[in-house]
């Protein structure tokens, strides 16, 4: 038991409002330390958030005492609560997580509005739009798409062997396994000539420099962070290969880092200078997305 957990933990079995009380201390050091607490809590129970505030006199299990104490040292360490607990909601759907992916970011789900319009938008007796899903990480945006458009033909690539162990799981778990391709690809050098009509990416984008200052550098992968010099380089090699890969009237849909903007436009306009190029802001009012539509 930690040091003052016992004189804590009063009465002698404690009740959840106990446990709480011992882990908002514990945790107050760190960004949220209260939600996380109740995250942590719930997780090791079961339960919602919402069941476990509606119950504060129930007792504790105590034969889960080593599991939440462990748990919540983690987090008291910094270490991302998505990778304590193993799992991340994104766009309302579930997801599994470990250190060999990036933990899922809100913003990110722009990609998914934006995609699934196009999709919409260009579904035809054609058949289904084919879609790469660039460093596909977790999975997130392939297998969102998956589940919410039934009008696209997916592959997933990445270049690291454990994210797509993760990725493969995680479509596994929302049933759309048959329907998304996983490849291990460095960007496209996999993919054959007019194989996209879109491509989406969420690729490093943090400059090199930037890196060790931030939080992030700590615990997430930083094959999945660093964008090089100017937080643009693997994108530069993207839109390098792209125009071999991307059919008429297709899109590009790419993160981007919020002070990038402008040079991200430039570089895409430079390869692709008939597209129409915009940068799409996010909730925030920053710098987000390039949508290129060819």
């Amino acid at each position: 038991m930690p040091t003052g957990m016992k004189s804590e933990l009063v009465p002698t079995a404690p009740s959840l409002a106990d446990v709480l009380r011992w882990a908002d201390r514990r945790l107050s050091t760190i960004e949220f330390g209260r939600l996380t607490a109740e995250a942590l809590l719930a997780h090791v129970l079961g339960l919602s958030r919402a069941q476990v505030l509606s119950r504060p006199e129930e007792p504790f299990p105590p034969e889960l005492q080593p599991v939440w104490q462990a748990l919540v040292e983690r987090a008291a360490e910094g270490e991302p609560l998505a990778y304590v607990t193993g799992r991340r909601e994104f766009y309302g759907l579930d997801f599994s997580v470990d250190r060999c992916v990036l933990v899922p970011r809100p913003e990110t789900e722009q990609l998914v509005e934006l995609g699934l319009k196009f999709l919409a938008e260009s579904a035809s007796a054609a058949g289904s739009r084919r879609v790469l899903d660039v460093g596909t990480g977790s999975g997130i945006l392939a297998i969102t798409l998956a589940v919410k458009s039934h009008a696209a033909r997916i592959v997933a690539s990445d270049v690291s062997a454990g994210a797509l162990r993760v990725a493969r799981a995680n479509a596994a778990q929302h049933g759309v396994l048959g329907r998304v391709v996983f490849v291990q690809s460095d960007l496209l050098l996999a993919f054959s000539p007019g194989s996209c009509d879109l491509l989406v990416a969420n690729l490093p984008y943090i400059p090199s420099a930037d890196l060790r200052a931030l939080a992030v550098f700590r615990h997430e992968p930083a094959l999945a962070l660093d964008g090089g010099p100017d937080g643009l380089e693997p994108y530069r090699r993207l839109l390098a290969e792209a125009p071999r890969v991307m059919r008429p009237g297709g899109r590009m849909l790419l993160e981007i880092e919020d002070r990038r903007g402008p040079a991200a436009k430039a570089l895409a306009q430079s390869v692709f200078s008939a597209a129409q190029v915009d940068i799409r802001r996010d909730l925030a009012g920053l710098d987000r997305v390039v949508d290129i539509a060819l």
